[in-house]
């Protein structure tokens, strides 16, 4: 998202509490960026980022070698489960 720095004054709250829950904040002067406000180490963004490294690795573990069902055989499932 990019903000003008006047617009960025006016509403630093908002734009620090959208960097805190991970949007980068590009903050521009005459028309060119100038500044990023993203959130600190340690905040939410980082424990979301380790929580997306746990559940890929998890996947990996349990889902490895694993044919995913085409939709046709999605559809089909379904059907039969409702007969």
């Amino acid at each position: 998202m990019i903000r003008t720095l006047r617009e960025s004054k006016a509403k630093l709250s908002e734009l620090v509490e959208l960097a805190s829950r991970g949007e980068d904040v590009l903050i521009s002067v005459r028309g060119k960026v100038k500044a990023r406000l993203t959130s600190a180490p340690g905040s939410p963004r980082s424990s979301e980022a380790a929580w997306a490294l746990e559940l890929r690795a998890l996947q990996r573990a349990h889902g490895a070698g694993r044919r995913r069902a085409s939709i046709e055989q999605i559809l089909t499932e379904t059907r039969e489960d409702r007969s």
